[in-house]
């Protein structure tokens, strides 16, 4: 019997992919690296250190330090944070708003569950920061998806076992956490296509089919 529902940010609720392939590529721009959209699709749910780590497969310059990678990685958010600035409550559809709503209606915990350090900011610019009963972000795990720390957190958030937890994701890695953490998946937009979900759907709306 599923009693929560957890929703991944990035490319379900919201669509920022264009802000994290614009901030990265001023970031391998400067380290004079190839960067296109097929690299970009491997850093989806993927931590921003990890996702450098990706972007330096490319790097043909000195040996970096730690520190040098922070610095870098610290960059790169601050562009990204730079073009969040500029989201509103539009860039929610109202498809989004209404589901998640309904889904309240009907008795559901919603979390959300959000591998990026960024997720509060987000939902603050389009005033979803009050929709969900608890948010488990980067900001309170140790490892990335497919590990699923931030979904089992997301669980203890909601006081909820993980068994009773249904995950929303758009990335196979965040679907694989889901199934590591022992829930059940549904996958939309690049990760219905691995065919690893339990459902897949097209729309957020068609939860509520799942969801009775």
């Amino acid at each position: 019997m599923i009693t929560s529902v957890i929703f991944d940010l990035d490319g379900v609720l919201v669509f920022t992919d264009k802000y994290h392939y614009i901030a990265w590529k001023k970031i391998a721009d400067e380290l004079g690296i190839h960067f296109d959209e097929s690299i970009n699709n491997r850093l989806r749910g993927v931590s921003r250190m990890d996702c450098l780590n990706i972007l330096l497969e490319g790097y043909k310059g000195k040996v970096l330090s730690d520190d040098e990678k922070e610095a870098l990685a610290t960059r790169k958010n601050d562009y990204y944070r730079e073009l969040l600035a500029g989201m509103t409550p539009a860039d929610v559809s109202d498809s989004v708003r209404d589901t998640l709503s309904e889904l309240k209606k009907r008795g559901y915990l919603i979390s959300i569950g959000s591998s990026s350090r960024n997720a509060k900011f987000i939902l603050d610019k389009v005033a979803l920061a009050d929709a969900f009963d608890a948010i488990s972000d980067g900001n309170n795990i140790d490892h990335s998806k497919p590990n699923p720390e931030v979904f089992v957190k997301a669980a203890n958030f909601l006081n909820q076992p993980c068994n009773r937890c249904l995950v929303v994701e758009d990335a196979k890695a965040g679907i694989s956490a889901g199934k590591a953490a022992g829930m059940a998946t549904v996958a939309i937009g690049d990760a219905a296509k691995c065919h690893i979900a339990d459902h897949n759907i097209s729309e957020v709306s068609e939860l509520l089919g799942i969801l009775l």
